[in-house]
């Protein structure tokens, strides 16, 4: 236990590469009588030089599973193969041997062999990864937790995250204009650099392949800025162009911005909606956008920044600041159509410290305790982030359940043989009452079907008498793997950072 924890020193829940040589080495020191202490590797030289550890019994488990040369064959100029990695067999396409799920490590290397077995041949089977969200990788278990920031120009995302990462990040830019015009991923790295959006999105250990959907058009407005930081070990940032107005909007950009928005908020932890309080007023373009957000209300918070320059004087500060707040919550309560009121954390997000002469000291006193809940809410990013990730699991799975009923109703209402193109069109065009007859069929949520419209316009692109029949066993193994397997895999494993 000691040398796992000293191994596991990010609380991953599992060893990766690096950290399985370093818990060898620990595990050789020990051997030879050392005491083992975080501060041993640090202090020890000549670690590359450290034999393997004994471990008794291995050469004879290796000896008896060596398999015998046939005869007449002689295996002396044979080269050893090396063996195929776990992983590597769980995310390939002909992986037959099934791994039983009391071998995996943790959490995570549990719903990635859940996922692979159970409910990744669901997905393939009736096109989920078209119609809804591609199919899942190892990077996209493996990845850190991700916070993104959305506003209008000028309400300071860019300074927020400089403003927690006490620096300045490769390629971050601030001013009052729109001066951010692209996707930016601020991630932990070596050394401080920028990756272009097409580098990125084709690199295996980065979970942005999925952005490749959007074309070459987004990807030249999409990089990843990488710098050494304590933060970033734990917590990735997402940093948005600012929302414009009207026909810029539209005109302006040559991507998706909503559907790339909506695919962010689907990968992310935490989503942070940034207002300045003299641009209150909730444009057409940006209600759009935190209508895509829909589905994740729960990572929602929203941020009244700039707060301490409503009003020069103290003594109408916190009366202004109280109807900028109401004004603020009469707004959102339009666009997000909740009952539930959203948390927003009040105060001025940057470098110079509050004006404490405009602000008055009640105000100060506010701005800090807010601030304070801010980061406390960040810094409980990691500990949540496994129980996020089966939340989204679970929720993936249910849709995928939905899609594969949808797509087997509508193939069993098209005719065997002649007027196939017309009854496809009238399939089409009566989606939704289509979507209540399989609502009603199989006693399904309502809240958990797809978008009808975004349904027809990929739809449109397929023969729908093309597609599989329903499946029973299939659908029988996600509802085992979510009755059984993911309440048995919670009990065996707990949160790493519990």
């Amino acid at each position: 236990l000691k040398v796992w924890a000293i191994a596991d020193s990010k609380r991953q829940g599992f060893l990766g590469f690096a950290e399985f040589i370093t818990a060898m080495q620990l595990v050789t020191l020990a051997q030879s009588g050392r005491e083992i202490t975080p501060e041993t590797l640090s202090s020890e030289v000549g670690l590359e030089n450290l034999k393997p550890p004994l471990m008794d019994g291995l050469d004879e488990l290796l000896a008896k599973k060596k398999p015998s040369p046939k005869k007449g064959e002689s295996n002396l100029d044979a080269t050893p193969q090396p063996p195929t990695p776990q992983t590597f067999q769980w995310f390939s396409s002909k992986s037959a041997k099934k791994v039983p799920l009391s071998s995996v490590t943790s959490i995570i290397d549990g719903l990635k062999r859940l996922y692979i077995d159970k409910l990744k041949p669901l997905e393939v089977t009736y096109r989920f990864n078209d119609f809804v969200s591609p199919l899942l990788t190892n990077s996209d278990f493996d990845a850190k937790p991700m916070v993104m920031l959305l506003g209008q120009y000028s309400t300071g995302k860019t300074t927020f995250i400089k403003h927690l990462l006490r620096s300045s990040y490769p390629g971050a830019h601030i001013g009052p204009e729109p001066t951010t015009d692209r996707f930016v991923v601020v991630m932990s790295g070596p050394d401080e650099r920028s990756i272009p959006g097409n580098t990125i999105a084709v690199q295996a250990d980065m979970p942005y392949s999925g952005l490749t959907s959007f074309g070459t058009a987004f990807l030249s407005k999409f990089e990843c800025s990488q710098m050494p930081h304590p933060l970033l070990e734990h917590i990735t940032f997402v940093d948005t162009p600012g929302v414009l107005s009207g026909e810029k909007q539209r005109t302006q950009r040559s991507y998706d911005f909503t559907g790339v928005t909506s695919w962010f908020a689907a990968k992310c932890d935490l989503i942070l909606l940034l207002f300045d309080p003299h641009k209150l007023d909730i444009s057409d373009e940006f209600k759009r956008v935190i209508g895509s957000l829909r589905g994740h209300d729960d990572k929602i918070r929203v941020v009244l920044n700039k707060a301490d320059q409503v009003d020069t004087q103290q003594v109408r500060f916190l009366a202004i600041l109280m109807r900028v707040y109401g004004a603020l919550m009469w707004s959102l309560g339009k666009v997000l159509n909740t009952p539930e009121v959203m948390r927003v954390y009040i105060g001025s997000f940057n470098d110079k410290p509050v004006n404490e002469a405009a602000v008055g000291p009640l105000g100060k006193e506010l701005f800090e305790r807010e601030q304070d809940d801010l980061l406390s809410d960040l810094k409980d990013i990691p500990k949540k982030a496994c129980d996020r990730r089966i939340n989204e699991f679970v929720k993936r799975a249910r849709a995928a359940k939905i899609h594969a009923y949808i797509i087997s109703h509508l193939r069993k209402e098209m005719p065997a043989m002649m007027g196939k193109a017309k009854a496809q069109q009238r399939l089409i065009d009566n989606l939704e009452s289509e979507f209540a007859k399989v609502q009603r069929e199989y006693h399904l949520p309502v809240g958990d079907f797809p978008n009808v419209e975004h349904f027809k316009d990929v739809l449109g692109g397929y023969s729908i008498d093309k597609f599989e029949k329903l499946k029973p066993k299939m659908i029988q193994t996600v509802d085992d793997m979510l009755g059984y397997d993911i309440p048995e895999l919670l009990k065996n494993f707990r949160n790493p950072y519990d």
